[in-house]
């Protein structure tokens, strides 16, 4: 999405800050992250327009340091209208690369929207504006959590990216086996754009367990066992962490993933000790 890059490819995914201190913070991750060259930066967004300023008013912030940043973009409770306002507004802003997702339903929203599925808002923003964004989705090695079965996500993946998306960015996962898995059942599908891991520093034990649980992510048992005898040693879990993602940062590299994705939660240190142990 930049013409800047770092050799290994890497880029940095924040939320937009609810407070004045979150947003003065993010200044410093981003100036810090910037130092890197990533490919890109890209930005959250709640489904039904929560979080809709907050998106592009950090999207904005986060432009100022030069790097590409693509604002996230679901479907889920927006009506066709409001997208197209919405993408108007981002060719306004000079904003060039989105990451395209269906989104979750927030609890009390009435209705899904016209578009039900990335697919269809893929195909919708290519309707509209054509080449002008590059467009990234969503994928997950471990099979969506509402996925029937992984053969049908991997079809459903492929669909995503056949209506128009340049590259993939993973669900976070911790087996390598299952990210090299997932790519070439793609590949079997015809699917020959970039599939590019999303990574999840390790550096607090109940956030992680909590976030997995959610989206799906398997934590292996060794990880968990070995994070729970930790208990509060926040050092050992950081230093922990690190060790194990940087290892599997190393084998995706060397198994021929195109880059990594950092979900950074608006901290860059984490990250950062990751991409310094990283033999390009």
């Amino acid at each position: 999405m930049s013409t800047q890059q770092h050799p290994l490819g890497i880029s940095f995914e924040f939320f937009p800050p609810n407070t004045e201190a979150g947003r003065e913070k993010l200044i410093g991750v981003r100036d810090a992250l910037a130092e890197r060259s990533p490919r890109f930066f890209s930005v959250t967004y709640g489904a039904g327009g929560s979080t809709q300023d907050r998106t592009l008013d950090t999207v904005r912030r986060v432009r100022e340091s030069g790097i590409t940043t693509a604002p996230h973009l679901s479907c889920i409770g927006s009506e066709k209208g409001q997208l197209r306002e919405l993408l108007a507004r981002y060719r306004e802003e000079g904003i060039d690369s989105l990451v395209a997702l269906r989104g979750d339903l927030p609890s009390g929203m009435g209705g899904i929207g016209e578009l039900r599925y990335a697919n269809e808002l893929v195909e919708f923003i290519r309707e509209e504006t054509g080449d002008h964004f590059e467009i990234a989705v969503a994928a997950y090695p471990e099979s969506h959590p509402q996925a029937p079965s992984f053969e049908r996500d991997v079809e459903n993946f492929a669909r995503k990216v056949k209506a128009g998306a340049n590259l993939a960015i993973t669900q976070y996962f911790f087996n390598a086996d299952a990210y090299f898995h997932f790519v070439e059942r793609a590949r079997a599908l015809g699917v020959e754009a970039p599939i590019v891991p999303g990574i999840m520093p390790i550096t607090n034990y109940a956030k992680l367990a909590r976030f997995s649980d959610a989206c799906g992510a398997e934590i292996p048992r060794w990880i968990r066992k070995q994070l729970e005898a930790y208990g509060d040693d926040g050092d050992s879990i950081a230093a922990f962490g690190e060790e194990v993602i940087s290892r599997l940062c190393q084998r995706l590299l060397d198994g021929g993933a195109p880059g990594l994705h950092f979900y950074t939660l608006n901290q860059a240190a984490p990250s950062l000790r990751i991409v310094d142990n990283i033999v390009g």
